[in-house]
């Protein structure tokens, strides 16, 4: 299968001399099994949001809000296709930056790969704080900061043990996750269908008779779209994973592939169950509307329950955040774009220096969040409210560029492909444009807009700047497929 092809200035982009003799440098693992990739890419879509701020946007939008997640997840599924049928072209750990390279310039996938690795460096310590306030809880006699360092420590280990160690920690922490959500939903179809005692049918009465199915208009629901659609934004995990799988070009046909019953079944479905059950204006729906629905079931210890898998999902969001952030800055390190000491690999084949880094910054966020929650961290937070919109636009682009430099055999050789190209493509483009022209209007989601085009900006103008007139970058080697440029960790446990 071909790669997609390089732009005309890209001869910068080609291995340097340093980078020929230096191949260790280049090396990662391919020690992810499929069933790794596979619960990746289901934990990058299941998120505490999912548990925890959905009972806001239920509250905004009514039952209405099953339309606000069916939108927002519809320009998920294109742009995971979108991606998917680059990365399947051409597998490779800088995924998006990567490409963007290609179809744009390297100023973007400078600036793209550092927006993105900023967005997850940020969630470490929004994560870290979170499961500590959930630990605390259980054993207060201990600090939460002690909590939360405890967490990103334990974190850390695992990813700089091996992609292998990260991957099962990941696969476990997503299997609870979907036990958990496949729990509540046979019991939620129990409970609308009448079966369950003690709990009388539900009907239409919650859906369509406290207002109708748009109790706060329209509008509500539009707003809506903009409260979940940040809550998907983590789907493309998976792709930078494929990178270090056994067979990436597979993985990421069965990540893109399996994004539509992800969607349908873990959001939709589950959102649809609480809105049939509960009224959606009562308080306890507002509060955690997942508690509410278990305790309508009548199971004990809602609560206590719903901290053990928010407290997973926390674990997890932190495992991911940690790898992912990690590998983004590896690749730009490759590319020449960050440190080179990022790119070095350690003998189980982990960019160790490049996880420290992650979590040294994660730490500085950690503790911005005690000492400044409310000036400092809450800036550093609203500089990455629109980064999701950014790199999807991004992949978007580039996917337009990318599919028309190919000649009509390569695209037809392609194993994964862009439905209705270029029709969809533009939608979606359209559609995220939109989005941001609703952060724009909205007066609670303006400051960070304006925040994170300001930084945007910022690193726009410093990749505008360091690659003007097409020049590249020294070491900037690694845009080609990583396929052939990845080794067994079993190859390097025997060094």
């Amino acid at each position: 299968m071909p790669p997609f092809p390089q732009s005309a200035t890209e001869g910068s982009a080609q291995p340097t001399a340093a980078a020929s003799v230096a191949p260790k440098a280049r090396e990662l693992t391919r020690s992810l099994k499929p069933r790794h990739v596979s619960m990746i890419a289901i934990a990058g879509v299941i998120g505490a949001g999912l548990f925890v701020g959905s009972g806001a946007a239920i509250q905004q939008a009514g039952p209405g809000i099953l339309v606000a997640y069916a939108a927002a997840g519809l320009v998920v599924i294109l742009v995971m296709r979108m991606l998917g049928e680059m990365a399947a072209a051409s597998p490779e750990t800088g995924s998006f930056s990567a490409y963007a390279d290609r179809a744009l310039g390297r100023w973007a996938g400078f600036s793209i790969g550092w927006l993105y690795a900023w967005f997850w460096i940020i969630v470490l310590g929004i994560e870290a704080t979170a499961g500590a306030a959930i630990v605390h809880r259980w054993v207060p006699e201990v600090d939460q900061w002690v909590w939360a360092l405890l967490l990103m420590v334990l974190l850390t280990l695992t990813n700089v043990a091996s992609v292998k160690s990260f991957g099962e920690f990941e696969f476990w922490f997503a299997s609870i996750k979907v036990a958990a959500i496949v729990v509540f939903l046979v019991l939620g179809i129990v409970a609308i269908l009448g079966f369950m005692p003690g709990v009388a049918a539900p009907g239409l009465d919650n859906l369509t008779g406290r207002g109708g199915f748009f109790p706060n208009g329209a509008g509500a629901v539009l707003g809506g779209v903009l409260v979940v659609v940040f809550s998907f934004f983590g789907a493309e995990i998976a792709t930078i994973a494929a990178g270090e799988s056994q067979n990436p070009v597979a993985a990421v046909r069965q990540a893109v592939r399996s994004t539509v019953w992800r969607i349908l079944i873990f959001y939709i479905g589950s959102i649809a169950v609480v809105v049939t059950l509960l009224p959606w204006d009562s308080a306890s729906v507002a509060k955690s509307p997942y508690v509410a629905a278990i305790e309508l079931y009548g199971i004990p210890g809602a609560g206590a329950i719903m901290d053990v898998i928010v407290l997973t999902s926390v674990l997890s969001c932190l495992n991911s955040g940690l790898y992912t952030a990690s590998r983004m800055l590896f690749s730009l390190s490759t590319r020449g774009d960050a440190p080179r000491s990022w790119a070095q690999i350690s003998a189980r084949g982990v960019p160790r220096s490049a996880v420290l880094a992650s979590t040294i910054v994660g730490f500085v966020t950690v503790g911005l969040n005690y000492i400044a929650p409310d000036t400092v961290f809450l800036f550093l937070v609203n500089t990455s409210g629109a980064i999701a919109l950014f790199v999807w636009l991004v992949i978007a682009a580039s996917q337009l560029i990318l599919r028309r430099r190919m000649g009509p055999d390569a695209a037809k050789a392609l194993s994964l492909k862009m439905w209705l190209f270029p029709y969809l493509t533009w939608f979606a483009i359209l559609s995220i444009l939109a989005l941001l022209v609703g952060m724009l209007i909205i007066p609670e989601t303006r400051e960070s807009l304006g925040l994170s085009l300001l930084l945007a900006g910022l690193l726009l103008g410093v990749g505008l700047w360091r690659y003007r007139g097409g020049r590249g970058g020294s070491g900037v080697g690694n845009t080609q497929p990583m396929v052939g440029k990845v080794h067994s960790e079993s190859h390097h446990s025997q060094k």
